[in-house]
């Protein structure tokens, strides 16, 4: 297993889900525009801890979720 630098998120543009609310809920947010990786966070906890997830993995995600094949 080899592992990479993690990228320099102090410029990340975060986005909320379209499916949260504007009343604070539980949400999750991720910033685009990092070759390979997904940033993801709490968006009640935004100087918490966050994760990398591969590009590849991202789309799988969101596609299961969506309910495609």
């Amino acid at each position: 297993m080899t592992y990479e630098s993690r990228p320099d998120l102090s410029a990340a543009v975060w986005r909320r889900s379209s499916y949260s609310n504007t009343q604070g809920g539980n949400c999750v947010e991720v910033a685009d525009g990092f070759p390979g990786v997904v940033p993801v966070r709490d968006s009640k906890a935004p100087e918490g801890p966050m994760v990398l997830v591969s590009t590849r993995a991202w789309t799988a995600f969101v596609d299961e979720v969506r309910g495609r094949p």
